[in-house]
């Protein structure tokens, strides 16, 4: 049996940790030392270790399904002036055109007093403001075709007529899916009957006109147009307003709480007529 010295014991001593150092450099050709690791996991992205794709939002149903198309109701004459005098509901509707602003606010007001409205937009400037279209939808809003460039319809031949109606069409075809919901004139409270049987070949089974006129285009301030709309309002009446006028706004809050006090509810034309 081999005698072990403090000579014998150095040169083993020697020789273990050389193998250890040896084993800890053939590591270093295989993978990442257990340090390595640890400083790699402290700076590598937690989102580039654990990165699953962000589920897409779904997409809006009022930005994908098409809006109400236009409908018929029986027993309702082909000029709509108003609707049943036997209920406390009233439509309030809009001529849309003019400055988006006011339109927003307009729409803004009728909603926080809970009342819905009617827009009848003029072609060019959907054009112009596009997305006005979903808004007016959006809120609950009846939504429909006031001709392409908002000039006297009555007065045109036949062919020019029909392309101020087909053209408003199309522009609330392809920003809703839908051709709106109603025809009304443009400069004039009703069709000529040229007019009215070229809305019904469109796809219109009814012109929109009203009842009751709040002139507010004419700029006559808040408190006139407040006093002539509530002077001849009752139940079913299909009032004309106007979108771009600064009276309009100052006068509807107090219009509609009017009417809240009077028991009539603003409701969109669909609704006063269904």
């Amino acid at each position: 049996m081999a005698r072990v010295t403090t000579t014998n014991r150095r040169d083993a001593l020697r020789a273990g940790a050389g193998l250890v150092a040896g084993g800890a450099l053939a590591g270093c050709g295989t993978g990442p030392t257990t340090a390595a690791k640890s400083t790699a996991a402290r700076t590598t992205p937690e989102s580039a270790m654990n990165s699953p794709k962000a589920p897409k939002p779904p997409k809006s149903p009022s930005a994908t399904r098409p809006a109400p198309a236009p409908r018929a109701y029986p027993g309702q004459p082909a000029q709509i002036t108003h609707g049943p005098r036997t209920r406390p509901r009233v439509a309030l509707t809009f001529h849309g055109q003019g400055d988006p602003a006011i339109a927003h606010t307009l729409l803004d007001t009728a909603e926080r007093h809970g009342a819905h409205l009617t827009v009848l937009a003029v072609g060019t400037w959907l054009d112009e403001h596009p997305d006005i279209a979903r808004r007016i939808l959006d809120g609950g809003h009846d939504l429909g075709n006031h001709t392409q460039r908002h000039i006297s319809v009555n007065d045109l031949a036949e062919a020019d007529a029909r392309k101020e109606i087909t053209d408003c069409a199309d522009r609330l075809r392809r920003l809703t899916g839908s051709i709106g919901t109603w025809f009304r004139p443009s400069r004039a409270p009703t069709a000529s009957p040229l007019v009215a049987g070229l809305a019904r070949q469109v796809g219109y089974p009814h012109v929109l006109s009203y009842d009751v006129d709040s002139l507010d285009y004419t700029r006559p301030g808040a408190a006139a147009v407040t006093r002539k709309v509530l002077s001849e309002v009752r139940e079913g009446s299909v009032v004309s307003l106007h979108f771009g006028y600064e009276d309009t706004v100052a006068a509807l809050p107090g219009l509609l709480t009017e009417l809240d006090r009077r028991k009539l509810r603003a409701v969109t034309t669909t609704e006063l007529l269904s």
